[in-house]
């Protein structure tokens, strides 16, 4: 058996492992870099391995650091079946699409600016040929994946469909288990079950996004999101929101529900304004077989979860457009979620000079994002090419956050310290990953080690 990654290794974008076993090569996710526009688009043209040599692909969820180079994968020879779980599908139907849109819609903007052009990756026609190979499984079916080797999706509690893949496989006589966690969600957030608790496996392959800190409790949610929008709606100040269309708006979304009804909520207008959002939050309603128990009662006394009294989801440019005139406080909530394209980067250009506006941050921000700039609070930030000063007050609330903290990570991996040969840590930058291992090793758990680039390990 040999594991090899092209992706998402000391870093948290471009999710794409390769396992080769009894001679069938099977492609764990095939993600998109992330980043600095020119240096990503460089790296995502480079698949890394031949297309056409990989005989099944298992995606973990919809995110595009982990979905969104399937279409390539596809343009460039790849022939057969991509299994997802039925959300995660559902998903993909809307999100890759946009993902070719914007890629085509970017590539238009920057030559009619002259700046430097980069052509998009692959175009709606490649996104419905993937689509055609997508194959729904639903949690807890075991299936086979290519001949004597069977996978499992088991809920991972980070988005909707969200799943860590259980390979079984017979190898020289002996039957072993390998654990991709995919990404590792939070228990008691908001909308989703909990993620599933593992038993053991021989090898793992496990996520270290938050490896070197914790969150802030999730109970603290309602009460601190309803401190940031009161004070900016006393301001008279917009609040922005960069948010991941899928799982982080619609969270964002249910606990401004919550507060409405609790009385807590100032008389303020929600836009939320991305297409994208919109088609994610209708997929949402169709899949209640995901939400947690707290949810479904919602649903049951309230009504929809993701309709306030004054919430206009809006899907019109024009209209999004006209909100950079609008007067007095607003929350607007935007794709994307590290601020490197979508709607809200118009939004953070048009207001972040403003000393009244609120730039809430509610997700994790690669390195060479936008979003991670205006984290690290500059003084000057770079928006679609025009230097802006970041006035903006800047809150960062990563009880959000849908990936397990240091604590629910070291507590994972602790699981196969008696029983894995290796738990190779992925997706997460290099100090995250180095800690963990640390902490792993301090704890008795030293079959952990940092999975690199392009370097297959075999066992």
């Amino acid at each position: 058996m040999k594991l090899t990654s092209y992706g998402a290794t000391r870093g948290v974008t471009g999710s794409k492992h390769v396992l080769e076993v009894n001679g069938y090569r099977i492609l764990l996710d095939c993600g998109m870099f992330q980043g600095h526009r020119v240096e990503a688009a460089e790296r995502n043209r480079k698949l890394g391995f031949e297309a056409g040599d990989i005989h099944a692909a298992i995606l973990s969820h919809a995110h595009i650091d982990h979905s969104g180079m399937f279409p390539m994968l596809v343009k460039q020879g790849y022939s057969g079946p991509i299994y997802c779980t039925p959300a995660t599908r559902d998903l993909c139907s809307v999100m890759l699409l946009d993902s070719a849109h914007i890629q085509q819609r970017d590539a238009a903007w920057l030559s009619k600016k002259h700046m430097t052009f980069v052509p998009p990756l692959y175009g709606p026609d490649d996104v419905h040929d993937a689509m055609r190979k997508m194959i729904s499984v639903p949690y807890e079916m075991r299936m086979p994946v290519v001949p004597g080797v069977y996978f499992t999706f088991h809920d991972a509690g980070h988005v909707l469909g969200s799943a860590m893949v259980e390979l079984e496989f017979e190898e020289h006589g002996k039957w072993r288990r390998l654990l991709f966690s995919g990404d590792i969600g939070r228990k008691q957030m908001p909308i989703l079950h909990d993620p599933w608790e593992p038993r053991d496996a021989d090898i793992v392959l496990m996520e270290g996004t938050y490896g070197d800190r914790d969150h802030h409790p999730i109970q603290e949610i309602e009460h601190r999101l309803e401190r940031v929008v009161r004070e900016a709606y006393e301001r008279g100040g917009k609040i922005i929101i960069p948010t991941f269309a899928l799982e982080r708006a619609q969270e964002v979304i249910y606990v401004l529900k919550k507060l409405e009804l609790a009385n807590a909520l100032p008389d303020i207008p929600v836009f939320v304004d991305s297409p994208l959002t919109c088609n994610v939050t209708h997929i949402f309603r169709l899949h209640t077989e995901s939400f947690d128990k707290d949810f479904s009662r919602l649903m049951q006394e309230a009504g929809d979860p993701f309709q306030l009294r004054r919430i206009r989801y809006i899907r019109a440019l024009e209209e999004s457009m006209a909100l950079n005139t609008m007067e007095g406080p607003a929350i607007i909530i935007a794709a994307a979620g590290m601020c490197e394209h979508g709607r809200v980067v118009h939004h953070i250009k048009n207001h972040c000079s403003d000393p009244k506006t609120t730039i809430l941050i509610v997700g994790f921000q690669a390195k060479n994002t936008l979003g991670r700039r205006i984290v690290e609070r500059r003084r000057v930030i770079r928006v679609l090419g025009v230097d802006r000063e970041l006035n903006a007050r800047v809150e960062i609330m990563n009880e959000f956050s849908a990936h397990a903290g240091q604590k629910e990570l070291l507590k994972f991996g602790l699981r196969f310290k008696d029983c894995a040969e290796k738990i190779l840590l992925v997706h997460g930058e290099e100090t995250a990953l180095q800690v963990l291992r640390d902490e792993l090793h301090a704890r008795g758990a030293t079959q952990a080690e940092i999975q690199e680039f392009r370097t297959p390990v075999e066992m």
